[in-house]
């Protein structure tokens, strides 16, 4: 199998692959996980060179299936057999939690994910906090960073943090490695002034949610509009995310020229979506989520896809007519009383 040779210096001497894949799908809110294949489903998309996996503390189960996959391969394999191996999780303290948060909580958290995932030190820990109206996200980070300095820690990221708040978050001392955030052809807030302030910073953007849940594909294309039905919280989030862009109708003239850009090259939708995304200034990599290898195939394609101008502009034409979403970065999704935060989960860890 051919592989995805793209790789980015996050930091001085940890490099990682541009795709990264996500494991929010292992959860088990989209379809049931083959326990059976998980672990020769991850050392696939490894071999590949898709050699990051994306997980969290909240994503029930996750960190301990990965756990279970680096234990069982280096059993089998040894240490040479998974050296380029990243896990990069998150620290996201329920909502619940944020009023009264200290420091032996989050030292409590980080030594569980150190023990699902079998590792004598985290490589990366993504922070993440719900309401900024409440204190303690700053102290927070600088309780991470301690942890960091003491070894648990190797780098530092941060999940949804706006422009003004990972601002303050450098200037305390806590300057992040990363930055995870939605970014894609329907959500295109991390543009206005967080991708600079990150290239300013040295904090690279990761991407998640650049193909929508799966709507940017051709499942979707040409499809009447749906309405709300659906079966996974991913596609009624990103829907939401469609009408905030303009709709359905515009949405669908995106998939079709889309369409027409994948047809000259031979690839699917979803490979020009993300070459798209990995084309933006400030972008490290982009996270592709999968419950299996199945479509492995399509993802190592991103890597040897090169859209041209004619490319660029005609997808520039329909991007010119979005309508949103407005706003800073995560600011719909924060709001727990519109439409965007009802449907959050703000209280997950276990």
């Amino acid at each position: 199998m051919n592989g995805f040779h793209e790789r980015v210096e996050l930091a001085p001497g940890y490099e990682i692959s541009r795709v990264i894949r996500g494991g929010w799908q292992l959860a088990g809110g989209h379809g049931a996980v083959d326990e059976a294949a998980l672990n020769d489903d991850f050392l696939a998309f490894y071999r590949a060179g898709v050699t990051v996996v994306d997980c969290a503390d909240i994503y029930t189960g996750v960190e301990a299936r990965i756990g279970a996959f680096r234990a069982a391969t280096l059993a089998r394999l040894g240490e040479r057999a998974l050296a380029q191996l990243k896990v990069h999780t998150k620290f996201v303290p329920d909502l619940d939690i944020l009023p009264t948060i200290s420091r032996s909580y989050v030292e409590g958290v980080i030594d569980r994910s150190l023990r699902r995932l079998g590792q004598e030190r985290l490589d990366l820990v993504q922070f993440h906090w719900w309401d900024y109206a409440i204190p303690g996200w700053e102290e927070t980070g600088l309780w991470l960073v301690e942890l960091q300095r003491a070894g648990k820690i190797d780098l530092l990221g941060g999940t949804n943090f706006d422009t003004e708040h990972l601002e303050v978050l450098d200037v305390a001392g806590a300057p992040l490695a990363s930055l995870q955030v939605q970014y894609s052809l329907l959500d295109d807030r991390p543009a206005r002034g967080l991708a600079s302030a990150c290239r300013r910073l040295g904090c690279g953007l990761i991407c998640y949610g650049v193909l929508a849940g799966g709507f940017l594909g051709e499942r979707w294309l040409g499809v009447p509009d749906p309405g709300g039905a659906f079966e996974n919280r991913s596609l009624v989030k990103y829907r939401l995310i469609i009408d905030e862009f303009g709709g359905w109708d515009l949405f669908q003239a995106l998939l079709r020229t889309l369409s027409e850009v994948a047809a000259r090259h031979e690839v699917e939708i979803s490979t020009v979506a993300a070459r798209r995304m990995l084309d933006q200034p400030g972008v490290a990599a982009v996270i592709i989520g999968a419950r299996s290898a199945a479509h492995l195939d399509e993802i190592i394609r991103i890597g040897g896809l090169r859209l041209t101008a004619e490319d660029h502009r005609q997808i520039d034409a329909v991007l010119a007519e979005r309508q949103g979403p407005a706003g800073e970065v995560f600011a719909l999704e924060r709001d727990r009383q519109g439409r965007h935060g009802r449907i959050m989960k703000y209280n997950l860890s276990g």
